[in-house]
């Protein structure tokens, strides 16, 4: 398992206040150790432009996951995902549409009309 220390700006992969709080909350709820269990953001193939993100809750990281800690949540990201996702942010928006999470990801070349999916 990797660590965010020993990665490069470009791997990264970053947390808002927010989603970290929000994601805390959820962890919580579901009755998790927050100190071992965290949120696996991962990269699946669908949507109209070709890739679409997911997120779960994982009780501990996979033995091949970049795991990144930020505000006290922790985020595993298996090393396919990575190639995808890297550099990326992870936000909590709220609003009117609905509130959810975010993925502000700088390797996106074309994303669908509707934002659920992007190609690099």
């Amino acid at each position: 398992m990797s660590t965010e220390s020993v990665l490069g700006t470009e791997t990264r992969i970053e947390v808002t206040p927010i989603a970290a709080e929000q994601a805390l909350g959820l962890l919580e709820d579901e009755g998790l150790d927050t100190g071992e269990a965290g949120l696996r953001l991962f990269v699946q193939q669908g949507g109209c432009a070709g890739l679409s993100y997911g997120m779960r809750f994982d009780v501990e990281p996979e033995d091949d996951d970049t795991v990144f800690e930020h505000h006290d949540l922790r985020v595993f990201v298996d090393p396919a995902s990575m190639r995808y996702i890297g550099g990326s942010v992870l936000d909590f928006e709220g609003g009117l549409q609905g509130a959810g999470f975010h993925v502000e990801n700088p390797n996106v070349v074309s994303e669908c009309g509707c934002g659920e999916s992007f190609r690099t």
